[in-house]
């Protein structure tokens, strides 16, 4: 996570101590691009008759366990799945009131004494395309746990106590520190587009699924993979229905959109896919939900959405320019510190950046991929500057309309894309992975880059300091940042 002073570590027989990280203090970093590798990986679907992907409990039985945060830390959630999905022509939907939803947790794994009950729900996936299996899930529960104390480890188990069989294995997990400019979690993974190909599983053998869920609390965000359009237009069904969110806590009453605290760091989730104009309910949650942040306690202000607004690879560039052009300069005011995004399937951070301009006060955007489908390898407009795609003329139903238009000032004058890499783009690698942001203290934050290829050598792809300056830059905010 993040620390205020960097100790240099010494490797084990070698000769020299490795060399500092980079910092953001230095200033904008010049572009680096790592040559393309063909040893990115396996993005091929993992056949259904693979172990990793078989129901590995009977009866009702819990499965595909998860913690999930509330917008505090005195409280948490946790998700479960009983019961066996159905997928053909003809399916019936269980029925969730069949199974009860408990979770019995407290102190130590032999002394579960408290109990908390919540609600359960099936959904449905009903297709009127030809080749297109309808499917219904297996019986989902949601319980929320209040009254924890911050920073504590519980012990818990879930299911229904009264079916014989149908409670889980006892799991533990440790709620957030408690909110303040001096407490932070210990680390955070960041990853992408997570699906079922053997790039997934290299990803998700770095420390997950429901050995790492079922006790360290997960928080999503939607992306287009979870549109899923059915029958009579609906969309989103499995994302809304499958993991728990904070909508309530944070008055977003949306599972698009939320916002929750994490010690000093107060973290907001925001929806590429659902209206973002500034007349739309999104934005004034989002205005909202800055004008309360108190920088004295929540020094960091972290965002995460699922379509990149700097990414610099040809797939779906600028395919989010609407969002940007709608959300940006409100973040900015606010002394947004950091944005993780996925979706192209590629790695790549930027410098300190606004409205593609070098800025002090801008925010360091960060883009993730694990190579979650079978998209080709990454490239840029400079590998292929003949292929530059024309300007996004087409509305798109999820992402707005015509925003992206030929840049008028700077090197790319006149035209849509760059013949070069953009002094923005800081680091980009066409690699899949995942992140893990250490945030130190109220100033400082460590982010390394660690890609599947790297899984048995223990390397870091990119790694920086990342440093909040609150006395050069103006915010919005209606008490100054602490420093």
């Amino acid at each position: 996570m993040w620390k205020g002073s960097l100790p240099l570590l010494l490797l084990a027989a070698a000769v020299a101590a490795a060399a500092e990280p980079a910092s953001t203090l230095e200033g904008p970093s010049r572009p680096v691009t790592v040559p393309l590798r063909e040893d990115r990986g396996h993005a091929v679907d993992l056949p259904d008759t693979d172990p990793r992907v078989q129901r590995r409990v009977t009866g009702w039985a819990p499965e595909q366990i998860a913690v999930a945060l509330s917008a505090a830390p005195t409280s948490a959630w946790v998700s479960w799945i009983t019961g066996d999905f159905q997928m053909g022509g003809a399916v019936k939907p269980l029925d969730p009131g069949t199974v009860g939803s408990v979770v019995r947790y407290g102190l130590a794994a032999d002394s579960l004494a408290r109990e908390a009950t919540g609600e359960a729900l099936v959904y449905s996936q009903l297709y009127p395309f030809e080749g297109l299996q309808n499917y219904t899930s297996g019986i989902i529960h949601h319980v929320r746990i209040l009254g924890l104390e911050p920073g504590t480890k519980y012990y818990y188990q879930c299911g229904d106590p009264a079916i014989p069989g149908a409670m889980s294995a006892v799991h533990a997990f440790r709620t957030m520190p408690d909110v303040g400019p001096r407490s932070y979690p210990g680390r955070i993974a960041v990853v992408g587009d997570l699906g079922l190909t053997y790039n997934t599983t290299s990803t998700v053998e770095h420390r997950y699924m429901e050995p790492v869920t079922s006790s360290t609390p997960m928080m999503v965000v939607e992306g287009n993979h979870e549109i899923e359009q059915q029958i009579g237009n609906k969309t989103f069904a499995a994302y809304s229905a499958r993991f728990a969110f904070p909508s309530m806590e944070s008055e977003s009453f949306s599972p698009f959109y939320y916002s929750f605290d994490a010690g000093g760091i107060h973290f907001i989730m925001l929806a590429a896919y659902a209206d973002y104009s500034k007349s739309g309910e999104q934005y004034r949650w989002l205005e909202k939900d800055l004008a309360k942040v108190d920088r004295s306690v929540t020094p960091w202000l972290v965002a995460g959405w699922h379509a990149p607004w700097y990414s610099t690879y040809k797939a779906h560039y600028r395919e989010a320019e609407c969002m940007r052009v709608a959300m940006e300069e409100l973040l900015y005011s606010y002394g947004l510190d950091i944005v993780f995004t996925g979706h192209v399937h590629a790695y790549e951070r930027s410098n300190r950046v606004f409205n593609y301009t070098l800025d002090p006060c801008g925010a360091v955007h960060i883009s993730v991929g694990d190579g979650g489908n079978r998209e080709k390898m990454a490239t840029t407009h400079a590998d292929d500057p003949g292929r530059c795609p024309e300007p996004l003329s087409t509305p798109d139903d999820f992402m707005g309309g015509f925003c992206a238009f030929n840049f008028t000032s700077g090197p790319a004058a006149g035209s849509f894309c760059w013949d070069r890499q953009p002094d923005y783009s800081a680091y980009r690698e066409s690699s899949f992975g995942h992140g893990i942001l250490e945030v130190k203290n109220e100033t400082y934050a460590l982010w390394k880059w660690h890609r599947n290829q790297d899984l048995y050598q223990g390397a870091v792809g990119d790694e920086i300091y990342i440093v909040r300056e609150p006395e050069r830059c103006l915010l919005k905010s209606s008490i100054a940042a602490y420093f």
